[in-house]
């Protein structure tokens, strides 16, 4: 598993729509699977799930967004896993590196390129 997490500046929306377009216009092979979308007493929530195919891996991986914000500030966690082919071992995970930086760029464009990725 690869995973950003950041603290945000920006409007909610433009930061959404930005990474989902970076996921899109990442690889001809994602697709969005499923998303749900929150919201309370002011606090919003979106979640996004994406797969698309690791030709170096021969296999499909997902993507999972969630962008949050209360209280003025805006949090993004994106998480990507699937790329293992081993039956115990997480062997190979090149590919959820991989598309895990498909988002990367817009993440910094919105955060100042400052921490949180591993």
């Amino acid at each position: 598993m690869a995973k950003i997490q950041r603290e945000l500046f920006g409007d909610f929306d433009i930061i959404l729509n930005a990474v989902h377009s970076s996921v899109m216009g990442g690889s001809m092979s994602a697709t969005l699977e499923e998303s749900s979308d929150f919201y309370e007493n002011g606090a919003r929530c979106s979640v996004r799930v994406y797969e698309r195919y690791s030709y170096f891996g021969g296999n499909r991986l997902s993507m999972s967004v969630t962008l949050f914000q209360a209280n003025g500030r805006v949090y993004i966690s994106a998480a990507t896993t699937g790329g293992s082919q081993a039956l115990f071992l997480k062997i190979n995970t090149v590919g959820e590196h991989t598309f895990l930086e498909t988002v990367r760029k817009t993440i910094d464009a919105f955060s100042g390129g400052y921490g949180g990725y591993r």
